[in-house]
């Protein structure tokens, strides 16, 4: 039988322990962790993304301000805010909504943020960190993927992991988790020749693309752990808008060990993994 690696269900623990932690130490006089979310534009998904943040942080007890800035606001603007988070005391996490529109600079902006209030994990100094093996916010998506798998007792050790995609904010920090780990990671991508020879030695398949079902059965060896991590809106024949992932999902869970669904699988754990890195700062920062 194929086991469901459900997200949603591990993301509601986490959520409930950090809430327990939260609401104890708040009863012990101590103020609430704190998370400033900065939105640039009306698009209407990163809308979605920033309200599901907002409910989730409630939940927690977290007291979460949101920042919503006009398109056309000029980068310089966006720093002051970025800065003026920096120094405030009640914040312990700052979060820029990605993507910004075009003419901003979104590394310049991510480069500007407290690494100690990068609860996003992709600060320059929060990368450096993980790949010296070192303490520091962790990038939420790979640590999601780390923490689920860990709670299903997936032993990584000796296990040939492939990672699809190669991005800052999900492929590269996920090869080093991997590593970390102690498996032996390769990383692959839109130029990799003969990706799906690639892909069927994988023992872990990890797919961040972004391409809607890409992943097919014959790309998967048997009894892989598949990890999906896209998040793909695509229209169905009746009309209809439905989230898919980068893996299809129909075809390959028949033949893998364990699978993650799209929706409900890494998901609502970035969410979880983002609260967290918000209560380790907010612990850190007032020393408790």
């Amino acid at each position: 039988m194929t086991q469901i690696l459900d997200g949603k269900a591990l993301a509601a623990q986490v959520q409930s322990e950090l809430a327990q932690q939260v609401q104890a130490l708040t009863a012990q006089g101590h103020r609430p962790p704190g998370l400033a979310v900065i939105m640039v534009g009306d698009n209407p998904a990163s809308a979605a993304y920033v309200r599901n943040k907002e409910r989730a942080s409630g939940k927690v007890g977290i007291a979460s301000q949101v920042h919503h800035l006009p398109a056309t606001v000029p980068q310089a603007e966006v720093m002051a805010l970025i800065q003026h988070l920096n120094q405030d005391a009640n914040v312990d996490g700052i979060l820029v909504q990605l993507p910004l529109p075009d003419g901003l600079d979104a590394v310049a902006l991510l480069n500007t943020i407290d690494p100690d209030k990068d609860v996003d994990g992709l600060h320059p100094i929060n990368l450096g960190r993980l790949l010296r093996g070192e303490q520091g916010l962790r990038s939420c998506t790979p640590y999601g993927v780390m923490r689920l798998m860990a709670a299903h007792t997936i032993d990584l050790t000796g296990q040939q992991a492939v990672v699809v995609g190669r991005s800052i904010l999900v492929g590269k920090p996920m090869a080093i988790m991997l590593l970390e780990a102690n498996a032996t990671v390769t990383v692959a991508h839109a130029r990799t020749v003969d990706l799906p020879a690639l892909t069927r030695q994988a023992d872990i398949l990890v797919a961040a693309v972004g391409r809607p079902n890409m992943i097919t059965a014959d790309w998967v060896k048997p009894g892989a752990v598949v990890i999906d991590v896209g998040i793909n809106r695509v229209e169905s024949p009746d009309g209809k808008a439905q989230l898919v992932g980068d893996v299809d999902y129909d075809a390959v869970a028949p033949i893998a060990s364990a699978i993650t669904p799209v929706p409900g699988g890494i998901g609502p754990m970035t969410v979880a993994m983002l609260l967290e890195n918000t209560v380790t700062s907010y612990r850190q920062r007032l020393q408790i």
